[in-house]
């Protein structure tokens, strides 16, 4: 998985004025939680975090104010409403390696399904997983090719990297085939009434 490393300010100006001010800056307030330690109200360059978070689950390596380096996970993205591209604020979760904790890898699809126009449907978009920090899988795969209607896989059916293991039960749906929609034949006798016309 990838590390990025970024550097973070301690702040200690707090509300939405102060963060507006820290927006400006093109700089992104935040959060850093875990192993029961204080919360650590940080800022985080902008661009920097944006460019990270790119990848699921990222491992972020922090130089706090040129402090020890901490390593975390981000746990909670908030983005502007009107501009996905903005982030407004960033909770982290101290981590470290060889530590196990529980993240959603997203889920990616392959193959096609069998012929008929079928519909698959993401039951869940993220498989609930418990990984050690440092080697956090950034998807999960699974084949779909030639499932037919009614076909449906669960957590236990898809095959995991080694070290990673379901944090969900085994056997939730995760992806489903559902039937084509068929066309409504026109109601009896409705052309007839359309030709009177």
């Amino acid at each position: 998985m990838s590390e990025v490393k970024l550097s973070a300010e301690t702040r200690s100006e707090f509300g939405k004025g102060a963060a507006r001010r820290i927006r400006r800056e093109n700089k992104v307030p935040g959060v850093l939680y875990g192993h029961g330690t204080d919360p650590v109200h940080i800022t985080l360059p902008g661009h920097d975090l944006l460019m990270a978070l790119r990848t699921s689950n990222v491992l972020i390596s922090l130089d706090i104010d040129g402090q020890e380096t901490q390593l975390a996970i981000p746990k909670a993205v908030q983005r502007d409403v009107l501009r996905q591209g903005i982030l407004t604020h960033v909770d982290l979760l101290l981590v470290k390696r060889g530590e196990k904790v529980n993240v959603d890898i997203p889920v990616v699809t392959e193959g096609e399904l069998a012929p008929g126009g079928n519909l698959l449907e993401h039951v869940l978009d993220a498989l609930p997983v418990e990984a050690e920090a440092t080697h956090i899988p950034e998807t999960v795969t699974v084949s779909v090719a030639g499932l037919e209607a009614g076909a449906s896989i669960h957590a236990k059916d898809i095959t995991l990297p080694s070290g990673v293991s379901l944090a969900i039960d085994a056997d939730a749906v995760v992806l489903q085939v559902l039937a084509a929609q068929a066309e409504e034949a026109p109601a009896e006798g409705a052309g007839d009434e359309a030709a009177e016309a």
